[in-house]
């Protein structure tokens, strides 16, 4: 029998899945503020992993891959421990906004201080309660407000089992990233810790798609790190599409918007990716992609100033691959029986 599992001063004993609410203080109003935890604590012994979403409190996409991960029949016998925090912001989920009341960013505040800003205790308690306990984790993102995303894995370099798991995930793109200052990959890292960023959809919105990779690529990697078993997942029939860098095309004038171009796109150097016309329709300015590769975020606002960020371009060599890749991962998505028993929509 494995000993119980302490977190916030609750022992979660072993077969039993248990809420905890990590104490954050309290609204403007004196209501409680909480940071919700489930855990759910196996049986058999195994690895500790963690499943964080809305560090950034408008990116709803998280909360319901959680949602649909925890009601998924895949984790009922799971082996080791794994705690999922749906929201991590209360602050900023509670009001729809991507920061704190103070408009500071709770993923440039890792890991925090007890007596700090109100992001610097934030993030001090996930950094003590979650990350201190765990070996890995998986974090999930959304495209900040008016852009979307295309499903992709971010990793750090320095681990070969880090790029494996990335791999295993299965999102249409994987792609090595650098650390930043006090984000909480940075902190985790810093802790010993390997984490993956799921980055995909948009603020504010749910996607069907960027949803269902999202809950495969968890059960993959649980399935990797030997927690969950069974014949129902499978690694992708086509690996990911592997990137090493990517470039903003960002608006030669300000004016009006039209996108020719959308993400899980492929496009050559040279390529028209949209326009950029005035109010009055006199002058149309093309914008023109810098790069061969895949279209892996874009804005959705149709008024722009000059020198913003309109198409995020995943640099790819064999584009031939990429896009016989890209069909075989949506093909594979769409059609996975796995969400037949999981999913409500």
């Amino acid at each position: 029998m494995r000993p119980p599992f302490e977190i916030g001063g609750t022992q979660v004993q072993p077969g039993e899945r248990t809420t905890v609410d990590l104490a954050v203080g309290s609204f403007s109003n004196h209501m409680p503020a909480v940071m919700p935890v489930r855990v759910i604590h196996g049986r058999k012994d195994g690895p500790v992993i963690f499943v964080s979403a809305a560090v950034h409190g408008d990116e709803v996409i998280g909360v319901e891959i959680i949602r649909r991960l925890l009601n998924s029949s895949k984790i009922r016998r799971l082996k080791g421990t794994l705690i999922c925090i749906p929201v991590v912001n209360t602050f900023g989920f509670v009001g729809g906004q991507r920061y704190l009341p103070d408009r500071r960013d709770l993923n440039r505040s890792f890991p925090g201080a007890a007596k700090g800003s109100l992001a610097g205790q934030l993030a001090h308690l996930f950094t003590n309660e979650i990350l201190q306990r765990c070996d890995c984790g998986i974090d999930i993102h959304s495209a900040a407000l008016h852009r979307v995303n295309l499903p992709q894995i971010r990793y750090s370099s320095e681990n070969p089992e880090t790029h494996e798991a990335a791999i295993a995930f299965g999102a249409p793109i994987v792609m090595e990233a650098p650390l930043r200052e006090g984000s909480l990959r940075m902190t985790a890292n810093e802790l010993g810790k390997d984490v993956l960023l799921y980055e995909a959809g948009e603020a504010l919105r749910f996607d069907e798609f960027a949803i269902r990779v999202g809950l495969k690529g968890i059960l993959n990697v649980l399935k990797l790190k030997g927690m969950i078993g069974g014949r129902a997942l499978s690694q992708p029939r086509r690996l990911p599409i592997s990137v090493q860098g990517s470039r903003w095309v960002r608006s030669p004038v300000g004016g009006i918007f039209r996108a020719m171009t959308t993400i899980g796109d492929q496009v050559r150097c040279g390529d028209t990716l949209g326009y950029v016309s005035d109010p009055f329709g006199d002058e149309d300015e093309p914008v023109v992609s810098t790069d061969d590769g895949v279209v892996i975020g874009r804005t959705n606002l149709p008024f722009v100033n000059p020198g913003d960020a309109l198409f995020h371009i995943a640099q790819v060599k064999k584009m031939n691959l990429a896009e016989k890749k890209m069909e075989s991962i949506e093909q594979e998505i769409e059609s996975d029986p796995l969400f037949d028993e999981d999913e409500i929509i």
